[in-house]
């Protein structure tokens, strides 16, 4: 895995090794996640990127963040409550020597603290375990969704927008469907 574009395009990121099948640590390909960001710069939801405030729910290894700080992120908050995962997130930011850009929390999704309002939204919970609705649903209540925030959300599965957000867009990538949606808040 590495960083795809921006101005840590190319750098290796940390081998996930065996991972952490407990966790169900599957980080994002990076084909999917080079088709997911020119999605996301193409214009159609005018820059979501640039200056913004970023949360990555079920973070991993923090590549869908880092990779939006990368581009051009103000800062990054990455959650994630496994212990693998959070090792591999530390290793990161070290590698690109980013730690004043973000902000990690070992923390479950679905139980956040109170937060400040992001522009974007990565979701991408371990396949078939239900648990994007309530980190998004944590998110919302926990006030870290800006007004018109755009999440985008990686599923084994096309996602059905909860009340209280609107559908943009749906894209799959073999078995990962990615849900575009806008909180109307």
């Amino acid at each position: 895995m590495r960083i795809i574009g921006g101005t840590h395009r190319g750098t290796a990121l940390a081998a996930v090794g065996k991972g952490d099948a407990g966790a169900h640590l599957r980080p994002t390909t990076d084909r999917v996640r080079e088709s997911l960001f020119n999605v996301l710069q193409g214009g159609r939801f005018g820059d979501p990127i640039t200056g913004s405030r970023v949360l990555d729910l079920f973070a991993g290894t923090g590549a869908l963040g880092l990779e939006a700080l990368s581009r051009g992120a103000a800062h990054v908050t990455l959650v994630d409550n496994g212990r693998v995962a959070q090792k591999l997130m530390q290793e990161n930011i070290a590698k690109l020597r980013r730690s004043d850009d973000v902000t990690v929390l070992g923390v479950d999704a679905g139980k956040l603290p109170p937060g400040e309002g992001c522009q974007l939204v990565f979701l991408d919970p371990p396949y078939g375990k239900e648990l994007g609705g309530k980190a998004l649903a944590a998110a919302k209540s926990a006030r870290w969704l800006a007004p018109d925030a755009l999440i985008v959300w990686e599923e084994s599965r096309a996602q059905i927008a909860p009340i209280g957000f609107a559908s943009l867009d749906l894209r799959r990538y073999g078995d990962t469907w990615v849900s575009f949606l806008q909180y109307e808040g």
